[in-house]
């Protein structure tokens, strides 16, 4: 960096030999160059500071104005956002809980009603085969009763003709021992008379 010494220099450098420096960037830069060589710092001497002062209490009232008025509203609205999507999010999130509860609710409701018609109808198909399997029973023991009786009436039958000629059988068995023994022949209401009470 090129302190105001060597600015002096470098410009009584470029000046003509001899010449006067009449121009008035020289002149200033003289002046600096002369303060700096004094010693003393700007923002320490005490007849500036009222222009420090000044300028700072401008630059202070700038910056505060543009944090009120413009950077701080700014951050509260991007804050009242964000609060707001928040408090938008959660309650779009209570919304779907409370739609998946009652999509559940409505899920164990169906499947209870479900599974209530299904017992209803198994019991009633239940009733209904047992309903069928007892007509079918019953028709089974009327068929066998029905058959039973007409086995029953054919053993009478055949036991009452059996019965009959046994006792032909009889009658002409005792007529032929009566005429062996006896060498008379009964007439036959005699001889099935005789049978009769032999029974």
């Amino acid at each position: 960096m090129i302190n105001f010494s060597e600015s002096t220099w470098l410009i009584g450098q470029a000046q003509p030999h001899g010449e006067a420096a009449t121009d008035p960037a020289h002149a200033a830069v003289e002046h600096a160059a002369e303060a700096h060589a004094s010693g003393g710092l700007p923002q320490l001497d005490v007849s500036t500071w009222p222009g420090q002062l000044f300028w700072l209490a401008v630059t202070f009232t700038v910056l505060f104005m543009m944090m009120w008025k413009v950077v701080l509203p700014r951050i509260r609205n991007a804050i009242e956002e964000r609060r707001d999507r928040i408090a938008d999010d959660l309650d779009a999130a209570a919304d779907f809980k409370q739609k998946a509860d009652e999509s559940a609710a409505e899920y164990e409701r169906l499947l209870s009603d479900a599974r209530t018609k299904a017992h209803a109808m198994a019991q009633g198909n239940r009733i209904e085969v047992d309903k069928a399997m007892a007509a079918e029973a019953a028709q089974a023991d009327l068929e066998i009763a029905k058959r039973q009786d007409a086995a029953e009436q054919r053993i009478a039958d055949m036991r009452t003709k059996a019965l009959t000629k046994v006792e032909t059988i009889a009658v002409d068995a005792t007529r032929a021992i009566i005429l062996q023994l006896t060498g008379a022949e009964l007439d036959e209401k005699s001889i099935e008379a005789a049978v009769s009470d032999g029974r």
